[in-house]
């Protein structure tokens, strides 16, 4: 379903979505997805200098899993929200959520405290991230939706880039509370802009009864793969993210047959597309996952310091915006059908060419096409995803089920970037002591597992 009236329209400029009438709209929108995202790179980024003041270095990994999956839980929650609230209210909600976790982490006198605050900062950052993709269809008229999708998707990269600098900018000078305080500052700043800038909303079914099965499987899931990072063994990894996968078909299978949903009814009817979308954006967001372990890769194989490896690791997240900058203005379908098949062997082809290019010592100029590489790899992301999320969001015309719609976007991106953290690890695993072998064991299955979304993409379409 196209979100055009007619294909010979010319396509949107960025000056329509961001000039007076709609720029305080997508301004809100796109940062509402990157606090969420520049905070779980800055946290990582802080918890050394954390952990050395706190203590608490058993709990260190704990960190993204609890703010992980306090995220999921809080996507799936979104349309509910919209419905007995509105748009005004649900963002300043998401807001006020997340500067009060930010605050807590600010002040926090240990780790256990640490990580409750972290747990409400992935509730509010959860909210504001299925929020931008929810109101985006009530902000935005239809022409500017996939230009409104395209920013808030490249907030994921810019916040790779931003997350790390920042933190380890304030980490460098003793100031990593600082860092949480900075946090809630931008929080509080847009929630101030919220109820001038965006619509009201409709409001839907907000009383209706929170699909709890749905939930406690899908958080079952998130937390059986997060626990997966962090065990020691392939083996263990393996049989965590096997329960993970177990928990995710209870989770359809539940769906299916209940009233009480998660994803849309149209997800589940038969010869519907709208599985076959959100299949294909979650293997383009499982994808941006082989970032967490790319700068372990240019520190070990490339000789790079640590801060030069964490940006080569951010190479992904920006081919991925910057691309979308470019493929947001194709307007015409059959050339949208292209690039949703053509950006998951895009990606795909990256990680082929560049698991083949590893080696022991790179010098320099090949650590240097191996940035050159992720950036085309991150490209095929941005050629489809934002064409995908607007096909998701015109996949119904009935205003709730297209919040539900909407706001699965952003719960499909976190769990599929928590899976794909967790495949890593095992794939990294099985290289044993070879730190060559585990770089390729982990391209080449990268390669293979995305691209799989070159099918699924041609049956969404």
């Amino acid at each position: 379903m196209s979100v055009y009236d007619n294909e010979q329209l010319s396509p949107p400029s960025w000056r329509e979505l961001l000039g007076r009438e709609h720029g305080g709209s997508a301004i809100v929108l796109a940062v509402g997805v990157l606090v969420g995202a520049v905070n779980i790179y800055l946290a990582s980024s802080l918890l050394p200098t954390a952990v050395a003041e706190l203590g608490g270095a058993g709990f260190y990994a704990w960190n993204m899993t609890i703010y992980l999956v306090a995220m999921v839980i809080a996507t799936m929650l979104v349309s509910r929200v919209l419905g007995r609230w509105g748009n005004v209210v649900a963002y300043l909600l998401g807001f006020a959520v997340f500067l009060a976790g930010s605050l807590v982490c600010a002040v926090t006198p240990s780790m256990a405290v640490l990580l409750a605050g972290r747990g409400v900062q992935g509730l509010g950052a959860g909210l504001l991230s299925g929020l931008g993709y929810a109101v985006v269809r009530s902000a935005l008229p239809p022409r500017l939706w996939t230009r409104g999708n395209a920013l808030m998707s490249a907030m994921y990269g810019v916040g790779n880039f931003a997350g790390p600098a920042l933190g380890g900018l304030f980490a460098q000078f003793g100031g990593w509370r600082l860092a949480f305080v900075l946090m809630a500052v931008i929080a509080a700043g847009c929630g101030l802009m919220v109820p001038r800038v965006l619509p009201r909303g409709e409001r839907g079914d907000g009383r209706a009864p929170v699909p709890v099965g749905s939930l406690l499987l899908v958080t079952g899931a998130t937390l059986a793969v997060s626990v997966a990072g962090v065990l020691s063994g392939a083996v263990a990894m393996a049989a965590a993210i096997g329960v993970a996968l177990l928990l995710l078909i209870g989770f359809a299978a539940h769906e299916r047959r209940s009233g009480l949903r998660v994803f849309p009814r149209t997800t589940y009817a038969p010869g519907s597309p709208l599985k076959w979308v959100y299949l294909t954006l979650a293997l383009l967001a499982f994808g941006v996952a082989v970032e967490s372990f790319v700068p372990l890769f240019g520190q070990r194989l490339g000789g790079l310091p640590p801060i030069a490896a964490g940006f080569l690791g951010a190479a992904i997240s920006l081919g991925w915006s910057a691309t979308q900058v470019v493929s947001s203005s194709a307007v015409k379908e059959a050339t949208v059908r292209r690039l949703r098949v053509l950006g998951p062997l895009v990606l795909a082809a990256g990680f082929l060419v560049l698991g083949l290019l590893q080696r022991q010592e790179a010098p320099l100029w090949l650590v240097i096409v191996w940035a050159l590489m992720m950036i085309a790899a991150g490209s095929g992301v941005g050629l489809a995803y934002p064409h995908l999320a607007v096909a998701a969001m015109a996949s119904t015309r009935d205003p709730e089920e297209g919040r539900r719609a909407a706001a699965a976007i952003a719960t499909v991106t976190s769990l599929s970037i928590a899976f794909g953290t967790a495949v890593a690890g095992v794939l990294v695993n099985l290289g044993g002591t070879s730190m060559l072998e585990a770089a390729r064991h982990t391209l080449f299955g990268f390669a293979v597992i995305c691209a799989i979304g070159a099918l699924t993409a041609r049956r969404a379409s």
